[in-house]
């Protein structure tokens, strides 16, 4: 069976649901695609257990960018909710402010590993490493050995599986802003012996780690079923349970020619004159015919993945917090989402909490190929020892895993990306890479959005008008455009690279 559309989207995520949305709302012909048998949205789908809602990692809804704040209106406009947020740190039995605070996390530590911090920090900064190249070097000239081990390797580890002796110092320096432990130390002197002026009644209260952010009220793939319904009312298909095996394009007719391959074994084919394609690059770039040149850079991209294991309890025991960083090492969890904070409509029994661990880890690896109630098993013993609820208190868990969940920036990576971009983009004009894998870029969900945006203005007057590619840069977007494209979204968001 053979299909015709003007534009044909792989991937149903924000970037590609996106594009179809703007595309049948134009009263252009458009075509989804997507792998998952029963749900849209990707890595910021909502996952439905027994009633009990949860985030695939945490999707807040904030951009500087004013034309996604609009779009999230638009499609969604009556079910935003205002949440408080708070995240901390847990580490040994105690929980430090997120952002971290120096002289607080001292307070926390007691007064023998304190001082041993101090210490660590005066030496650090008496005997420094000479040009640090690694993050693990920048971070112990900034505050010690001991502050390092205890607040930046574990949890940057778990989170990138790399040695913080083979991350870059760049990141480092980029990454962790603000924080200057000797300030810090001052000030607790300063307070202690009441020499700290105070704020003034009425003076303006700086905000840190309380704010407030948007959230749907059942959780963010109420966003995307929403955007899937709306295409499909302005005349758009979306398909759910295709993989695509292969695209071909005949230069002479323009025209793509694209099968896709259900669950059950049976092939569809679909024909279009432009492809979106939010599929990781290098599934993308494996299923050309003829196979580019580019396939072996394609191949080389890396990918780091994680698993959720939601653990539903019969528990008073809440905290207000919406996710916590385990920096624990004793630990395998790497951070906990506290469904509830988010909404509390993610958990229907009032008496009841949802927590979701998230292991990171990279697909195939023991955690990744472990049965998922060996994976409970482990949540539930973990969650006891870090204190958050009882094991006993659990009467039902899920496991979701999650792969390609962040692009790998290895020191070959962007060597790659360009050489496969620059081959697509000559021997494709009608090909468009957007959203986070299918671009390869570590983009936020508002990041994928303008990504899309983008494209769909680039289809509809004809030509690559806008380089997509310079949003979530580190260089400034000032190609006039989609409103609020031409800063709004112009600052990279930081992922860790290898020492060179």
């Amino acid at each position: 069976m053979s299909h015709h559309t003007e534009t044909l989207v792989i991937g149903a995520g924000p970037a590609g649901l996106t594009a179809a949305y703007l595309l049948s709302k134009k009263g252009r012909s458009v075509t989804v695609l997507e792998r998952d048998p029963a749900q849209v949205g990707g890595i910021s789908r909502t996952v439905s257990h027994n009633g009990y809602l949860f985030d695939i990692g945490g999707h807040r809804f904030f951009s500087k960018s004013q034309a996604v704040v609009d779009l999230w209106d638009e499609i969604l406009p009556n079910d935003f909710i205002e949440r408080p947020r708070l995240s901390r740190i847990y580490y040994r039995g105690r929980y430090y402010a997120y952002p971290l605070k120096a002289f607080e996390a001292l307070r926390n530590l007691g007064v023998f590993t304190s001082a041993a911090c101090v210490a660590s920090y005066l030496y650090a900064r008496l005997r420094p490493v000479e040009e640090p190249k690694t993050f693990h070097a920048w971070v112990r000239n900034q505050f010690g050995e001991r502050l390092f081990a205890i607040f930046f390797k574990t949890y940057t580890e778990k989170v990138w599986g790399m040695s913080c002796d083979a991350i870059s110092a760049d990141w480092a320096a980029q990454r962790i802003k603000g924080l200057d432990l000797g300030a810090a130390i001052r000030d607790g002197i300063k307070r202690s012996l009441g020499l700290r002026k105070r704020t003034p009644a009425g003076g303006p209260v700086i905000k840190t780690l309380i704010e407030s952010f948007r959230y749907p009220r059942r959780g963010p793939g109420m966003m995307w079923e929403a955007a899937a319904a709306k295409i499909e009312a302005q005349g758009g298909h979306l398909r759910l349970d295709r993989s695509v095996d292969s695209l071909s394009y005949d230069a002479g007719t323009g025209i793509w020619t694209v099968a896709a391959r259900r669950a059950d074994g049976s092939r569809e084919t679909f024909t279009a004159r432009n492809v979106i394609s939010s599929a990781p690059v290098r599934e993308l770039v494996d299923a050309i015919r003829p196979r580019p040149l580019s396939t072996f850079n394609a191949r080389a991209l890396k990918y780091r993945d994680f698993l959720t294991v939601a653990l539903i309890a019969k528990s008073d025991k809440n905290f207000p917090d919406n996710w916590i960083y385990i920096h624990d090492p004793s630990v395998k969890v790497g951070r906990v989402q506290n469904f509830r904070s988010w909404s509390p409509e993610m958990v229907p029994d009032a008496d009841h909490t949802c927590l979701g661990l998230e292991y990171f880890c990279f697909e195939g690896d023991g955690l990744w190929n472990a049965d998922d109630a060996e994976l409970v098993e482990l949540a539930k013993r973990e969650i006891g020892q870090i204190g958050l609820i009882d094991p006993a208190d659990v009467v039902d868990a899920c496991v979701v895993r999650q792969p390609k969940a962040y692009p790998v920036y290895d020191e070959e990576y962007a060597g790659h990306v360009v050489t496969v971009r620059r081959e697509l983009e000559r021997d494709f004009p009608t090909l468009h890479l957007v959203g986070r894998n299918g671009m390869h870029k570590y983009n936020n969900q508002d990041h994928a959005m303008m990504t899309a945006m983008l494209t769909v203005e680039n289809i509809l007057c004809g030509r690559r008008r806008h380089d997509v590619w310079r949003v979530n840069e580190d260089a400034e977007y000032t190609e006039a455009g989609v409103s609020g494209a031409d800063a709004a979204l112009g600052s990279e968001r930081l992922v860790p690279r290898k020492v060179a």
